[in-house]
This record gives structure tokens, sequence and C-alpha cells, in this order.
């Protein structure tokens, strides 16, 4: 009996720190986001191209330039229309809760 109200706890434990976790890290995402949003340049979408190759489509004031960053260099690939651009409307999944998530995680297990 006293092994299983250790797993228990242990298991409770566990459970108690990766919510912890998942709660820190979507508050120092949110605290980076509103520190970089707060100017004139904003990273709108990247793509991974290679290990260290990105391309990035940033907003340079009103302005929305495709850049290729690389590990020591970027390149300007040109501008880019802001008709050609597709936005996201809010992701319902960006503000699922843990809840919704580890259901999901579940569903997708049992498949």
């Amino acid at each position: 009996m006293s092994s299983y109200l250790q797993l228990v706890f242990m298991l409770l434990i566990f459970v108690a720190v990766l919510a912890a976790t998942y709660f820190f890290t979507k508050w120092i995402a949110g605290f980076q986001k509103e520190k970089q949003t707060t100017g004139n340049i904003e990273v709108i979408e990247t793509a991974r191209i290679s290990a260290t190759k990105y391309i990035q489509i940033v907003r340079i004031g009103q302005r929305y330039m495709a850049i290729g960053v690389g590990k020591d260099e970027i390149t300007n690939l040109g501008e880019v229309s802001r008709e050609d651009l597709n936005f996201r409307e809010e992701d319902s999944e960006t503000n699922m809760s843990f809840k919704d998530i580890l259901e999901k995680f579940k569903g997708e297990i049992k498949k």
C-alpha cells in the first residue's frame, strides 16, 4: 500500500511540474513577444530551408520584405506586397488550455 501511495504521489508531482513548465513557458513567450512587437520591425513568418538557413517575411514600418537568413549573413530577397500575403486569423490552437492539448494528444495516440 505504501509503494502505491508513493507512485501516486510521484505521478502528481510529475504532472504538477509539467503544468508549471507549460504555464511558465507560455508566460515567457508572451513576455518576449510583447518586447519584440513594440517597434517598427516584426517577423511575420519564418520557414526553415536547412539546418542554418531560413527565409523570413518581416514587416519594417509599412513595408513587407522577404529575407534569407544564414549563419553569418542576411540577404534581401525582395519586397512583398501586403496583398500577396495570407495572414492567419487568431489560431485556436494557440489559446488552447492544457486540458484541451492533453485531450487532443490522447485522441492522436488512440488512432
